[in-house]
């Protein structure tokens, strides 16, 4: 987005920053508050919430700020940014209240705390910003029905996957080739990993362990791809998507001739990914176009004789580009990736061990369960039990290992918001379109809001 710098320098000489509230501190946090500190002019980060407050101390003092104020008050919080102050808080609400912030920034990678930062940002007039794919995979095309109806810009962020292959897949579309599959690119797949097989990478990397598991044990990318295909309208071949495994160093271009493209080609394209071809962590796109004179210009320009052509980018910068993401949805009105409208792809939870009755689920990245994505109106048909909704449910049954959940085997928690939010968005999109009704989302999202 090239014209996202010139705007934001444009912003910086008439010295009106972006004005960001960040909810979250951890890894990517920290390297957010860095990126804006030091790369981004035109934007300012003005405060950060978090449960823990040493750690929003530590992202503002890593990213060279040497004062920095803790508040409690909103009128607190507005005297720190007049004179140049970041502020630091327990309190989320604060930021959300705020009216000198434009826009909250959630990092915190969780579900119901999540849930109760954006729905409370979207209420106050916020627009909204998520590094944050399980919130987005379970209740996103509600959010972003809120956010629409409130007049804000609801996003998942450039920099990681979903959101670098938004970019590539509207690139692909405006030079006319039709997408016909959205692809990730993958290192590991086991979904029986856990924290303890995952413990020495995480350290290695000062990352956090669950967080880990989830990108070894599918979890991750099931989630991304979903959130993917509610944005562009495309669904999965089969339960758990294909995922080949190509010999290590194999070049996407080959490796995606692995996935049934010629089957996918006539309908509105499907999700997917490969495991251990090259460029890692890079994503794809394949696509194709029907005249011939544009496939003899594309076969010069060595993309081949097609009917498929294999569009790459060899890499995703993570907290480098949400900035970018930031500045889009501000002065642009243009979301990164959000849902464009009934959910299409759902991702559900399975057993990564034998489950007893009475077991307590725990969260994504531990222990008992990873996610899988399956077609929206088969989990509805079959009552499948959604990854976001399952931690802390209780089993009413044995369920075997690998087999997958359903609301019936389970007891949910009483009183939390990210159950409230799923009945809601099941309502709405009760009688949503069958996928052969459904059409891919205009390409200018920011046009049609």
């Amino acid at each position: 987005m090239l014209i996202v710098d010139k705007a934001l320098e444009k912003r910086a000489a008439a010295g009106r920053p972006i004005s960001v509230g960040m909810i979250g501190a951890g890894f990517m946090a920290r390297g957010i508050a860095l990126q804006i500190a030091t790369a981004v002019p035109g934007m300012r980060l003005v405060a950060i919430a978090n449960r823990t407050l040493v750690r929003a101390w530590r992202a503002f003092a890593e990213s060279g700020h040497r004062e920095i104020r803790s508040v409690d008050s909103v009128g607190a919080l507005h005297a720190a940014k007049a004179e140049g102050v970041p502020a630091i808080t327990e309190d989320w609400r604060l930021l959300c209240e705020s009216d000198e912030i434009d826009i909250i920034l959630e990092v915190t990678g969780s579900i119901e705390y999540a849930a109760h930062v954006v729905c409370t940002a979207i209420d106050r007039g916020k627009h909204v910003v998520l590094m944050n794919a399980e919130l987005d995979g379970t209740v996103g095309p509600l959010l972003k029905r809120r956010a629409d109806a409130a007049g804000v810009v609801y996003s998942n962020t450039d920099g990681d996957q979903p959101g670098v292959i938004m970019n590539l897949y509207r690139f692909v579309r405006g030079i006319g080739v039709r997408p016909v599959l959205c692809g990730n690119i993958k290192g590991l797949h086991d979904p029986y990993r856990n924290p303890v097989t995952q413990e020495a990478f995480a350290r290695k990397w000062k990352q956090n362990p669950s967080m880990v598991t989830s990108f070894a044990d599918g979890t991750k990318i099931s989630f991304e791809q979903a959130i993917v295909a509610n944005a562009t309208g495309m669904r999965v071949g089969r339960r758990g998507m294909f995922g080949p495994t190509v010999p290590a160093g194999t070049p996407i271009e080959e490796a995606s001739k692995k996935l049934p493209v010629h089957e996918s080609s006539n309908g509105p394209g499907i999700v997917d990914y490969v495991v251990g071809a090259v460029p890692s962590p890079g994503v794809f796109v394949l696509g194709t176009i029907e005249h011939p004179v544009q496939r003899h210009y594309l076969n010069l320009y060595k993309l081949g004789e097609g009917p498929f052509y294999c569009f790459y980018t060899p890499y995703h910068l993570c907290h480098f580009e949400v900035p970018t993401t930031i500045a889009r949805a501000v002065l642009f009105g243009d979301a990164a990736i959000a849902p464009a409208g009934p959910p299409c792809v759902e991702v559900i939870a399975a057993a990564k061990i034998d489950l007893k009755a009475g077991e307590v689920l725990d969260d994504i990245g531990q222990f008992k369960t990873y996610g899988l994505c399956e077609n929206a109106d088969v989990v509805r048909r079959e009552r499948l039990l959604p990854m976001g909704i399952a931690g802390g449910c209780r089993l009413l049954r044995d369920v075997a290992k690998d087999d997958v959940l359903k609301y019936s085997d389970v007891e949910l928690p009483t009183g939390r918001l990210i159950d409230r939010l799923r009945a809601e968005q099941d309502e709405i999109f009760a009688d949503c379109l069958s996928p052969s009704e459904y059409s891919p989302p205009p390409l200018d999202v920011a046009a049609d809001r």
